[in-house]
């Protein structure tokens, strides 16, 4: 408690405060009412993730997580999940800010909807100090995508105004049931059984990881209906209430929550389904493609709650190599130092910028506006961005805990908990190995190479000649002749070269984006397109060596 009094004493933080490059994004993105809107509404939600609902985030973790509550007094099942009184208060505060609902309808002071880009924004904020919340988030805003864009007006009327609550009806938080045992991401696997009873059908089976289990007021559910056929074109989706009318469990039961790692505000669990009362989302015979689409959602809030990570732990960092005395000098003397938090301030800042990016894509298909080439472009974004982004949050969490030294492994600080919070982003909506075989369908299908290189180029075309352009251009060619080379490949070697493929095409697209930013905003935004596009691609000059030193002050 120590460094949180000294903080408090010294003023309180806020995460949108001093970002810049947030800012900048806004700016770029929104128009003048709503700009000022964001930026209001940003600065105080900014606070209170870096002060009370930071503290609530520590309790949780270490002494207040989710518990299970099997039985009542009387011994009758009940399934139901214990959580504190702390988180519940974060559950009001944040979807009050409308961090889902204002997708979906109006903001009461603009008179229109809202977008992703603000919401994003506010789970960007939001991830830096809970980024285990952000989960339930993330899977009411799938939920709510999902119901918007496939549910009939009935089941529409049934569910959607609750899931996008700000206050003035009752919230039913959402969650997306896919992971079965014998599945896992084989979804085509599943298996359970929904059954047809009147206007509805009841659902049997388990699924083996299920995120926000007893907290949902409604689950969006694949479940394969009798007679259909087999592998993922047999599977339904399906909304699923918790409860009965009556209040009553809805024929679901908790086996147990998972013990995990990390993200321990989110209860994830095993459910079993004895009859649950289900309604058909959309087409019967869509519902993986409607799961998937939800899915791409879902791994974008996955890499804005690794950027979120990484601002954390980048701002831990600096903070402590201010602060600290070693061998009679400040930690930010150092030139090792200054190597690092300047390497890590250049990534943060492009990688956010790129995520931001190809979010204004993302709004392009999502508002139905969106060419063919945009769609595949979209899905090739989300895939290699998602993989970059969950390992960058590990790595920035590793470099937050080693700058701290003995003292960044300690459960005082946020370090471990950055790390612990961490793990699971690679794992979560994808791992690195599924993610590459997105890469290979979309370059097999869709010729997706071919779209990235044309359109990496149209974009470095514009930008005034310089040596960081000459070095891009040229990987840039060295890329498209060995992508062309990858999709003649046999599939096991295609599988084999996947992830190294996805690597390269992330790296080439934040350096044109870092790019876009320095020929834009020019300052310390060039300087850190310089250092970011020289360690991204090793590329050394004599005597220009310490680059992120010479620059240390301006960038960091």
């Amino acid at each position: 408690m120590k460094v949180l009094q000294e903080r408090k004493i010294e003023g309180k933080r806020n995460f949108f405060e001093n970002d810049e490059t947030l800012q900048f994004i806004l700016e770029n993105h929104l128009d003048d009412d709503f700009l000022q809107y964001a930026k209001r509404e940003l600065h105080r939600f900014g606070e209170a993730c870096a002060n009370e609902i930071d503290e609530r985030a520590k309790h949780t973790d270490r002494e207040g997580e989710p518990r299970l509550i099997r039985y009542n007094k009387f011994g009758e099942e009940t399934s139901e999940v214990w959580v504190n009184e702390g988180y519940w208060k974060t559950v009001e505060e944040t979807y009050r800010t409308g961090i889902v609902g204002y997708v979906h309808k109006e903001i009461p002071e603009l008179s229109r909807k809202g977008n992703y880009t603000y919401s994003f924004a506010q789970g960007y904020i939001l991830s830096q100090t809970e980024p285990g919340f952000y989960c339930p988030v993330t899977l009411t805003q799938a939920t709510a995508y999902l119901l918007d864009h496939y549910a009939n007006d009935d089941v529409k009327q049934l569910f959607l105004d609750n899931v996008c609550s700000t206050g003035e009806v009752p919230l039913y938080e959402g969650a997306t049931f896919l992971t079965e045992r014998q599945g896992g991401s084989d979804v085509g696997a599943n298996v359970v059984k929904a059954v047809k009873d009147g206007d509805h059908y009841r659902l049997y089976g388990e699924k083996y990881f299920a995120s926000n289990a007893g907290m949902a007021g409604v689950a969006m559910v694949l479940a394969r209906r009798e007679g259909a056929p087999d592998g993922s074109k047999g599977l339904t989706l399906f909304a699923v209430p918790w409860r009965k009318e009556s209040g009553e469990v809805n024929g679901l039961r908790i086996r147990r929550l998972k013990d995990k790692l990390g993200v321990r505000a989110v209860p994830s669990g095993e459910i079993e389904f004895d009859g649950a009362v289900a309604y058909v989302v959309g087409d019967p015979a869509k519902g993986f493609y409607y799961m998937m689409e939800a899915l791409n959602l879902s791994r974008i809030c996955n890499a804005v709650a690794s950027i979120g990570i990484m601002r954390r732990a980048f701002i831990e960092a600096k903070e402590y190599a201010e602060r600290r005395n070693a061998f009679g000098q400040r930690l930010t003397n150092y030139p090792m130092v200054q190597d690092t938090l300047g390497k890590m301030a250049a990534k943060l800042h492009v990688e956010t910028a790129a995520i931001f990016d190809f979010i204004k894509l993302y709004e392009r298909v999502t508002d139905g506006e969106a060419t063919d080439r945009e769609k595949v472009l979209n899905r090739l974004f989300i895939a290699i961005m998602k993989k970059e982004s969950a390992e960058q949050a590990i790595h920035f969490a590793h470099e937050a805990i080693e700058m701290h030294g003995g003292n960044g492994y300690i459960e005082d600080f946020v370090t471990p908990r950055l790390l612990r919070d961490a793990q699971v982003l690679t794992v979560w909506e994808g791992t690195a190995n599924i993610l590459g075989l997105e890469l290979i369908r979309l370059v097999n299908k869709f010729e997706a190479h071919k779209l990235f290189v044309d359109e990496m180029r149209k974009r470095l075309v514009i930008i005034q000649e310089n040596e960081m352009k000459a070095a891009i251009k040229a990987e840039l060619e060295k890329l498209s002749a060995d992508l062309v080379a990858f999709a003649g490949y046999d599939q096991a070697l295609q599988t084999f070269e996947a992830k190294a493929f996805m690597k390269r095409m992330s790296d080439l697209y934040e350096s044109i984006v870092a790019l876009e930013w320095a020929a834009q905003h020019g300052g310390k935004y060039a300087k850190i397109a310089e250092v970011f596009i020289e360690e991204t691609w090793k590329l050394r000059r004599t005597g220009d060596r310490m680059k992120t030193v010479s620059y240390f002050t301006e960038i960091v």
